[in-house]
């Protein structure tokens, strides 16, 4: 094998290889020896069809064959010999391939980057640290009340009002013909929710028990059934009961109604939830403000090849939401050639990050060993109750979906990492104070129940 170098910029390269003639007849009349001890050909025992009569029959494909295994082999040889880390697939163009001459092909790729991590000694950053107050625990059981509310039925009032609860029938036709999934009976919806299409329930308003009522709505041009999107749509409604909704008191009988031994075990089960929550936004906020030092402070050429497998994924999302119409609305106010700027550095910057946090895994023999990676599925399986060994079997058997918890684990571990090296002071803060400096819009203490 004879290899020309014909570009080497940066982490740029491209060779041109050539492989004899005489090393691709032989690979060829190997394997056509091989095929003429398999085949059946009428009038000739296995292992004994001329080879000119194997060339006329199988020639072609055997020349195929060996044409795909020896660019495979002999550009892997090429990595090999060069000790080279492509960071994506090589590009390999066939240049000359006629019987009886050399195989000649080239092999462009882009190589992963050498990476001097910056001192991290440089890096300063604030721990956020918030106690937990009985307000914080008093507000989320609040919540829970709210999520857990009970429905009576009312009785000294016949007229509906937003906020009701109410038990209707109905059945929805399009063009005069009943719709598939448009037919209920005793369904409860609470006015003013939102859980309907636009202008449904606005026109339940105001009518009384026992009313029968036609109502006309459009579907969204988002709507997921694509045969009612942008539609015109009649409902008839007949109104059979209002509920009011009631809050639960926050009390021993609430808390066991959700699960909980006592009164006490669902806030101290609160306020072990908030303390998480708030350790986490903590910690995000630190991971934020290091990614971002990482991603200002190391310089080094960022292969090409990777932003654009990166961002063709981001690009397949934005053209998606754009087609059901749910493209976030700062990203919908930008013409496409922003919009695709904005990704493109976006897609740059976290393939550089994946580099960077790569290279300080391999060079500190960083890993997620078994049990870890045990722990974090049987976490995952624990969100799907009753399916457990269906989940843990899923990871099990599917590589990219185990490497889909894998990589967030290493990731986290990296991160701990290189805080060791760090300057991290703690701040004490309110919980408000957290919320704003991490720029969390709420924090919920969310105890599933």
């Amino acid at each position: 094998m004879k290899v020309n170098d014909k570009k080497n910029e940066g982490i740029d390269r491209e060779y041109e290889i050539t492989i004899p003639s005489n090393d691709i007849d032989a690979k060829i009349t190997s394997k056509l020896n091989e095929v003429g001890k398999q085949v059946k050909i009428p009038g000739f025992r296995p292992g004994k069809v001329p080879m000119g009569l194997l060339k006329k029959r199988f020639g072609a494909s055997v020349r195929s064959e060996i044409l795909e295994t020896t660019l495979q082999e002999s550009t892997q040889k090429l990595f090999e010999e060069r000790n080279l880390k492509p960071a994506t697939q090589p590009k390999i163009d066939l240049i000359s391939f006629e019987d009886g001459n050399d195989l000649e092909f080239s092999v462009s790729l882009q190589l992963i980057p050498e990476i001097e991590l910056t001192d991290m000694s440089s890096f300063k950053v604030e721990k956020l640290i918030s106690n937990v107050s009985d307000n914080d625990v008093e507000d989320a059981t609040k919540k829970m009340a709210e999520n857990n509310k009970k429905s009576v039925p009312l009785t000294n009032r016949k007229t509906t009002k937003d906020g009701d609860l109410v038990v209707i029938d109905f059945v929805g036709f399009k063009d005069d013909k009943e719709f598939e999934g448009g037919k209920a009976e005793d369904y409860k919806l609470e006015l003013g929710s939102g859980s309907f299409i636009p202008g449904f329930e606005e026109q339940l308003v105001g009518i009384k028990v026992g009313s029968k009522k036609d109502i006309k709505v459009t579907f969204p041009d988002n709507y997921e059934n694509d045969d009612l999107k942008g539609q015109d749509a009649l409902f008839k409604i007949n109104l059979k009961s209002i509920e009011s909704l009631q809050v639960p008191k926050v009390d021993e009988e609430f808390s066991k109604s959700i699960g909980f031994e006592s009164l006490k075990d669902l806030k101290d089960a609160v306020k072990n939830q908030i303390n998480k929550d708030y350790e986490y936004l903590s910690r995000m906020k630190i991971k934020r403000e290091m990614l971002d030092f990482l991603a200002e402070n190391n310089k080094f050429d960022v292969p090409s090849s990777m932003v654009d497998e990166q961002f063709d994924l981001i690009w397949k999302n934005i053209i998606q939401a754009k087609e059901s119409n749910s493209l976030e609305e700062k990203d919908a106010k930008m013409s496409d050639e922003d919009l695709e700027k904005h990704y493109k550095s976006i897609a740059e910057r976290r393939v550089k990050l994946g580099l960077i946090l790569s290279d300080v895994g391999d060079k500190n023999n960083l890993s997620i060993g078994p049990e870890e990676l045990s722990q974090a599925i049987s976490r995952e399986a624990s969100r799907f109750p009753g399916q457990e060994q269906h989940v843990m079997e899923y990871y099990k058997s599917n590589p990219q979906a185990l490497e889909q918890v894998r990589a967030p684990l290493l990731e986290d571990k990296v991160i701990d990492f290189l805080l060791e090296s760090s300057e991290v002071t703690e701040k004490s803060v309110s919980s408000k104070e957290l919320k704003e400096l991490t720029g969390a819009t709420e924090v919920d203490g969310p105890v599933p129940v």
